[in-house]
C-alpha cells in the first residue's frame, strides 16, 4: 500500500478544517474579548453577517448571526465584533 504524501494530508486538513471546527455546541462558550479568528476556529463562519461602517464611523462594527443548528438547536446567537474583538454576545431561545 502506498503511503499518503504529507502535502496531500495537509491540503485535506485545510479543506476539512471549517467542517471540523464548526461545532454549534461551542457557541455558548464565546465570550467578550475573543478575537474574530478564535470565534471562526471555534464555531465556524456565521449564517448571516452585517457590517456598520457608515456615517463617518472610524471603526466598523460587525454582527455575526448563527441560526439554530444541531448541537444548539433552539438558540440564535448574535455576536457583535468591534476592532477585531468580540464586544457582545446575545443568545436568544427560539421556538
Amino acid at each position: 500500500m502506498r503511503r499518503m504524501r504529507p502535502w496531500i494530508a495537509a491540503i485535506a486538513l485545510i479543506v476539512a478544517w471549517p467542517a471540523l471546527a464548526a461545532d454549534a455546541g461551542e457557541r455558548r462558550f464565546i465570550t467578550s474579548g475573543m478575537s474574530e479568528g478564535e470565534v471562526l476556529m471555534k464555531i465556524g463562519k456565521p449564517d448571516a453577517q452585517s457590517e456598520d461602517s457608515g456615517g463617518g464611523a472610524k471603526v466598523a462594527v460587525k454582527r455575526w448571526i448563527y441560526l439554530p443548528a444541531p448541537g444548539d438547536s433552539q438558540t440564535m446567537t448574535t455576536i457583535v465584533i468591534k476592532n477585531g474583538r468580540v464586544e457582545e454576545v446575545n443568545r436568544k431561545v427560539t421556538q
